[in-house]
């Protein structure tokens, strides 16, 4: 019983100590010279859903709940935040390659269309980020548009992800 009450100490020590230390976080006081509106026809529609559903994770400020405060969920969150960042940032979209861009696009329409972006975990707090139906054909609309304008400026197998070549 006694080795239980100092373990149990001890985990609450430790628990103490790490609200003292919190990772850096997502957030830039202007909107980046590089955000995918700079290079690419965005309506005010678009970019209120991108700020209600995909900014918290995909741009380089996210606005975040009280529960930031508490470790280790703040350290959960700069991680996911991160994550999402590398695979997706419409603030750092204008340098990206045209390929990428495309590409990017195209998987966005793809999970929107899928249920899964935003991701369930966020709309579970975040109600005000679930996309209606409406706004989900908004999205994809969008990335169609962009898309299709990319089609006519660039060469088609420039844009399309190279064919993966067969393991052995």
């Amino acid at each position: 019983m006694k080795i239980l009450k100092k373990v149990f100490i001890g985990l609450l020590v430790v628990l103490i100590v790490v609200q003292f230390y919190h990772p850096e976080k997502n957030s830039s006081a202007t909107v980046s010279p590089n955000n995918i509106a700079t290079v690419f026809a965005t309506s005010e529609e678009v970019k209120t859903i991108l700020a209600t559903s995909c900014n918290d994770c995909h741009s380089n400020n996210t606005i975040y709940p009280w529960y930031n405060n508490i470790q280790p969920v703040a350290w959960w969150l700069n991680h996911h935040i991160n994550e999402a960042k590398h695979e997706l940032n419409f603030d750092e979209f204008a340098t990206y390659s045209p390929r990428k861009r495309y590409n990017k696009l195209k998987e966005t329409e793809k999970l929107v269309n899928e249920n899964e972006m935003p991701l369930s975990s966020y709309t579970l707090i975040h109600r005000n980020a679930v996309l209606s139906e409406q706004q989900k054909q908004v999205l994809v609309d969008w990335t169609k548009n962009i898309r299709k304008e990319m089609e006519s400026k660039y060469p088609m197998d420039s844009l399309l992800r190279p064919k993966q070549k067969p393991t052995i």
